[in-house]
């Protein structure tokens, strides 16, 4: 799941424009109005529910019962997008229809990645205070999850008796709380939120192997690693974005340190690299050999990072990799194996990594190659994922069979950054605001450094 911009080039602006690669170049309006056609099946549809069935018109819940998570998901990209009635609509909803006191035991990470980092986001536009009780709420909630002999969440929690279960987590899901939890902590003025979040990453670090290298999975209880082998990509990659990302906004200097040394552990171990082609595989956490030769499409973030971090040949290199194996397929496939060049996992999810790092990179370097990357995106997603009221997931590029389902984030993160990339209201930037992982923007300005090294107890 994970992100960030800059300038704007004049082409992204101007809808007549055709792309360096000879398809019609989409403009903002087609994206919002996209988003709009979608959201609307949502709501005729699904209303009240988690998720929209694109194809059969109907609604599923990710449990026994809804946790509102699309519009909680969709209402950022509102915002970004200059849909304040669309917006207003799921405010009103959140603060009189939906509590989350439920009898239900969920995945912590993705709660606090959607509804907590969503309920933040909220606040953040609108500074009603109803809406950070909201927030705080689930805050405490989720807190719960962290009551671990060594700091790490457990894997589920109750949202009601706020009992853990669940002891193996992989790092992503041990270590991508810094953002969310420390925005709250600044809200709220409580520090405990942050350090308890930055508790979990720090023993995530501490625990990497003698070459700098984390692990994949280790058991929360014990503090034992279970999966040795270290990885980048899905399952890894947010706890590495959130190392960076929660230092740019909230300027901890171990979090910094923390990064530094995990950056390059990864890039001196890690890359396969070939004169035309750049991978960044598995490999073994303590002797840094080469144990599988398969990416996911999540890893398509990492252009991102890279990009970020100041690697510019790595991260555009990268990218382009991900661009040869979307053109391969017509659309990215969920996992491939770089050396024998097949496909391990089939499905394509409307995932926004790829068009995420295209959007960075784009805003980087102001480079028309990457519109145009995004131009091919966008059009095949069309081509192949649209229906007559949404977009649906893909069971298998090599058959472009749709599955009836439509992944949250694609409001969340697909939409808004598309629409960012062909130059939907440039004001939203990483010159001026942090996304987190689910592509919430928090705005720097609203971090004033004293108050943030006060609230939320950086030493």
């Amino acid at each position: 799941m994970m992100k960030l911009y800059r300038l704007l080039g004049v082409v992204a602006l101007c809808g007549s424009l055709t792309s360096g690669f000879g398809q019609p170049a989409p403009t903002a309006a087609d994206v919002k109005a996209e988003f709009i056609r979608s959201w609307d099946a949502y709501r005729t549809y699904a209303w009240g529910h988690d998720v929209l069935k694109p194809v059969t018109k109907g609604y599923a819940d990710w449990y026994k019962a809804s946790l509102h998570i699309s519009p909680i998901d969709a209402y950022s990209t509102m915002r970004v997008m200059g849909l304040d009635k669309e917006a207003k609509e799921v405010e009103a909803y959140i603060l009189d229809s939906v509590s989350f006191d439920k009898d239900l035991f969920v995945k912590t990470f993705e709660v606090n990645i959607r509804i907590l980092g969503g309920l933040l986001s909220m606040y953040q536009w609108t500074q009603n205070p109803q809406l950070l009780a909201k927030a705080k709420d689930f805050g405490d909630r989720e807190l719960n999850a962290f009551n671990s002999p060594t700091g790490l969440p457990y894997y589920l929690v109750n949202l009601k008796t706020g009992q853990g279960k669940g002891a193996v987590v992989n790092i992503a899901e041990g270590g991508t709380y810094l953002f969310e939890m420390g925005i709250l902590s600044y809200y709220t003025k409580d520090p405990k939120y942050y350090q308890a979040a930055k508790k979990a990453s720090t023993y995530i670090y501490d625990h990497r192997s003698a070459l700098n290298l984390d692990g994949l999975s280790l058991n929360i209880e014990t503090g034992q690693w279970t999966d040795p082998r270290s990885f980048i990509g899905a399952c890894a990659d947010s706890y590495y974005e959130y190392l960076y990302k929660s230092w740019l906004l909230f300027n901890d200097p171990d979090l910094k340190k923390m990064w530094d040394v995990s950056i390059a552990a990864i890039n001196k171990y890690v890359p396969e690299e070939s004169d035309t082609a750049l991978w960044y595989g598995y490999v073994d956490m303590n002797t840094g050999a080469k144990v599988l030769p398969e990416v996911t499409l999540y890893d398509a973030f990492f252009p991102t990072l890279l990009g970020m971090n100041g690697d510019m040949r790595l991260a555009e290199k990268f990218e382009h990799t991900w661009y040869w194996l979307w053109n391969r397929y017509g659309l990215e496939p969920g996992g491939y194996n770089y050396h024998t060049q097949q496909v391990t996992d089939p499905g394509y999810d409307l995932n926004p990594e790829i068009v995420e790092s295209a959007y960075y990179l784009h805003t980087l370097t102001g480079k028309q190659e990457y519109l145009d990357m995004g131009t091919t995106f966008y059009n095949d997603i069309l081509k192949y994922c649209k229906t007559p009221i949404a977009f649906s997931s893909i069971s298998d590029v090599r058959t472009m069979q749709q599955n009836d389902e439509l992944p949250t984030f694609f409001f969340a993160e697909t939409m808004k950054y598309f629409y960012l990339l062909f130059g939907g209201n440039p004001s939203v930037s990483i010159n001026t605001y942090v996304f987190n992982t689910e592509a919430n923007p928090f705005k720097k300005a609203d971090f004033v450094p004293s108050e943030v090294k006060k609230r939320l107890a950086i030493q």
